[in-house]
């Protein structure tokens, strides 16, 4: 394929060099940034002023930073364009365009008059237009009040990027805080359209509600994601106090038990008694063995 691009530009470097002279002509685009929404149609226009009885050759090329490779040429389109793309007299009709036909297209249109070749270029940029996929959002499902909460919202398919909308109970959230309307309704939050985040500096138990994020850039439909449920609860101190008094008071009990049984005596008996029944057990078998030694 590479071998292929490259006899094809030297094939045009030396057609224009087999030509005495070479002189520059006008070539004109109507739209030299030319936008078209994903698998939609996109024309890209060059337009020339040569009589109709001249003889042209027509070459469309795409610049790209791994260099420059041929769309049209010879009378027909190459690579990802063929099947796909057509000619309206010298300009190009691309139809179900798609993210990869994004980039920067020139047009080459040369002549052989009496004068010698006479050559002109435009150049032109097509920007693919894709719609948001759904965001993919993060929003934790319980918080402690006074503590720091982040929600976030994302979504990278969109060209351009997407701007991000957050919802609380299905009410759109002010993008602003410490001004006008936020300040009035002592908003704790602080929301960036741009990165999707949603921070709460001191999250309040007011703050416990069901969250979803929109994203949108004006091509197709809005994308949300689902909702999920955010519960913001104080610190029970209360429960806490209770439940450490509790464990010390079941400590203290199980220490007053130990010693009143040492007290009692409990466990120094059960160790006489463990003594007594093996001095016994020893005393029977010393008995059996001088008995048997009589006989």
């Amino acid at each position: 394929m590479a071998s292929r691009s490259l006899r094809l530009l030297l094939l045009g470097y030396l057609g224009v060099l087999s030509y005495p002279k070479v002189s520059g002509i006008s070539i004109e685009t109507d739209n030299k940034n030319v936008k078209a929404e994903e698998f939609k149609e996109a024309i890209l226009s060059c337009k020339h002023k040569f009589s109709k009885g001249m003889s042209l050759r027509i070459e469309w090329k795409k610049i790209q930073s791994q260099g420059v490779s041929f769309v049209y040429y010879n009378s027909e389109f190459t690579g990802d364009l063929r099947g796909r793309a057509e000619m309206l007299n010298t300009g190009i009709r691309i139809r179900n365009v798609t993210r990869k036909d994004s980039g920067t297209y020139r047009c080459e249109i040369s002549a052989k008059s009496e004068e010698g070749q006479r050559l002109g270029e435009a150049t032109i940029t097509l920007t693919v237009l894709v719609a948001p996929t759904t965001p993919v959002c993060e929003v934790p499902s319980s918080a402690m009040t006074g503590t720091v909460v982040e929600l976030s919202c994302k979504e990278t398919e969109g060209s351009p990027p997407s701007e991000y909308q957050w919802y609380k109970n299905g009410v759109a959230l002010l993008e602003k805080t410490g001004m006008g309307s936020a300040r009035a309704a002592n908003v704790t939050y602080s929301m960036n359209k741009k990165s999707g985040t949603l921070l709460f500096n001191t999250v309040t138990k007011n703050d416990t509600g069901e969250y979803f994020c929109e994203a949108s850039n004006g091509i197709g439909l809005p994308q949300k994601c689902s909702v999920k449920r955010m519960q913001v609860d104080d610190l029970n101190i209360g429960g806490i106090i209770t439940a450490v008094v509790f464990v010390a008071l079941v400590m203290t009990l199980c220490g007053l038990g130990v010693f009143y049984a040492q007290k009692k005596g409990y466990f120094t008996k059960e160790s006489s008694s463990q003594k007594k029944t093996n001095y016994q057990s020893t005393s029977e078998k010393d008995f059996k063995h001088t008995k048997s030694f009589v006989i």
